[in-house]
């Protein structure tokens, strides 16, 4: 077993604060506000383990900047999932790819009352004036971001039996609104999209059937369509109302049926149109704007599923193993056509994308976007480079240094900036060689690092986080 991976996905002991870490370099004057962190904080219960990167008790980690010094705190959500994992010692609620071991007449009796977990460890958003953390599960948790503390649980729909929605909500930030896709499964299920207004409820704006539903982790937004890319990685939905395997273990992968792009109209819920195109899939949509008769979309996108399989822990521990290399393709509908198309914008592997969401979403002149990547010499194990993909000039840069893991880079935009890439890059860094992660700055610009700030622990491999403002001006999860 390697050692980044006892350390990457592995246990957090302790929950912590640190009013002052240490601090090597000059951290912006400019940056004062709070970087919010989610993903696993223990892939272990008891002696039993979770299977999947994407399984875990979710853990919030929050680092405030301020005058440029750093603090930083760590805490577990504290869910149902969790409180039953400490209480019980064992895994209790069914995860991505991790079941609990259930007798036969504990999986008969689940049918009838399936326990949904409530460990919602993917993503960080501010929803209708509540910090959430954010799982494809229906259940998302609201936390203080003062002292992380859980505070609640949101839900678009009722009846959370048979749903899951994406970690990837869109905002309108000029109209205050805020939309998110639920995929209701049923004998004919539905693609559902909701939007809440200011601090309202949410109401349904949109519902698609659907007979065979697919895999959707997050969708596209331009300026007046909703776009669902429907990846040929779907389910019968009578296999998830039933709960017998894991949730994406009930997914088949199905290149035969092409991947369709629904494009839906913002404004009245109408389906526009569905577009046909060649079988590939994606996590996540970065981008998507208009251009004349087309719609561009822009995804950091596969050429199959395998990625899924790619992210089992026993597949990860090893430190030979290659992951798939996602890209950032543009695909390009022809809103009076039918075939989409695409041309790759960087071969180099992509994940977690970010880009300045605040100023240049659904803006045809973006240009820079910024993801996690392997180095091409160094491409065994784990992600350990930060990448950066100027559109226009269709050139890369990167930041690389030996035996370290950097994870999600989140862009934060100097106040008052003109160019697009005038800001830094946080990211949190698991570094193997002193056994402790650290979180790096970059001057989003040139690309080169203006400080770091040690941790006094390893944070383990997590997703998405988002940065809040001091004045909480705008700000998201992507």
């Amino acid at each position: 077993m390697s050692k980044i991976f006892e350390l990457g996905f592995g246990t957090t002991e302790n929950e912590i604060q640190v009013e002052n870490l240490e601090v090597k370099g000059v951290i912006p004057d400019w940056l004062e506000g709070s970087l919010i962190r989610n993903g696993p904080g223990s892939f272990k219960v008891g002696e039993q383990q979770y299977r999947h990167w994407f399984d875990g008790l979710a853990m919030l980690h929050k680092f405030c900047i301020q005058n440029g010094k750093v603090s930083y705190a760590n805490k577990y959500l504290n869910t149902k999932a969790y409180q039953e994992a400490k209480a019980t010692n064992q895994i209790s609620y069914s995860e991505f790819a991790t079941d609990p071991c259930r007798s036969l007449f504990s999986r008969i009796m689940t049918v009838f009352s399936p326990k949904i977990t409530d460990s919602a460890k993917v993503s960080i958003a501010k929803i209708a004036q509540r910090y959430m953390a954010l799982a494809e599960t229906p259940i998302q948790v609201e936390f203080d971001p003062d002292t992380l503390e859980s505070v609640g649980v949101f839900n678009y729909e009722d009846r959370l039996v048979g749903q899951m929605t994406t970690v990837h909500p869109q905002f309108d930030f000029e109209n205050d609104i805020v939309y998110n896709l639920v995929t209701r499964y049923h004998r004919i299920s539905h693609y559902n999209i909701h939007q809440i207004i200011g601090n309202n409820f949410p109401t349904k704006l949109a519902s698609l059937p659907v007979n065979t539903p697919a895999y959707m982790h997050s969708f596209g937004m331009s300026k007046n369509y909703f776009i669902l890319t429907e990846f040929p990685l779907v389910v019968n939905p009578l296999a998830l109302l039933l709960w017998i395997k894991p949730y994406i273990e009930n997914f088949k992968w199905k290149p035969e049926r092409g991947t369709p792009f629904w494009v839906i109209n913002r404004h009245t819920g109408e389906l526009i149109s569905q577009f046909e195109s060649d079988p590939f899939f994606a996590f996540h949509h970065i981008n998507a704007f208009e251009q004349g008769d087309e719609l561009i979309v822009d995804l950091a996108a596969y050429s199959d599923a395998s990625i899924i399989q790619s992210y089992y822990l026993q597949r990860l521990q090893s430190n030979m193993n290659e992951l798939p290399s996602g890209n950032l393709r543009r695909y390009r509908i022809p809103l009076k056509g039918k075939t989409v198309s695409y041309e790759t914008i960087s071969d180099s592997c992509m994940e977690l994308p970010n880009f300045d969401y605040a100023r240049m979403n659904t803006n045809p002149d973006y240009r820079f976007v910024y993801a996690v990547s392997v180095n091409k010499e160094n491409n065994l194990g784990f992600y350990n480079q930060i990448l950066k993909v100027d559109i226009k000039q269709r050139k890369d840069q990167f930041w690389f240094e030996t035996g370290c893991y950097p994870g999600e880079p989140v862009f934060v935009g100097k106040p008052g900036r003109s160019d697009e890439d005038e800001g830094v890059i946080l990211s949190v860094v698991l570094d193997e060689k002193v056994a402790s992660s650290f979180l790096l700055v970059l001057d989003a610009s040139s690309f080169e690092e203006i400080a770091r700030v040690g941790i006094p622990q390893a944070i383990l491999f997590g997703y998405h986080g988002a940065y809040f403002p001091e004045n909480h001006e705008k700000s998201k999860s992507l």
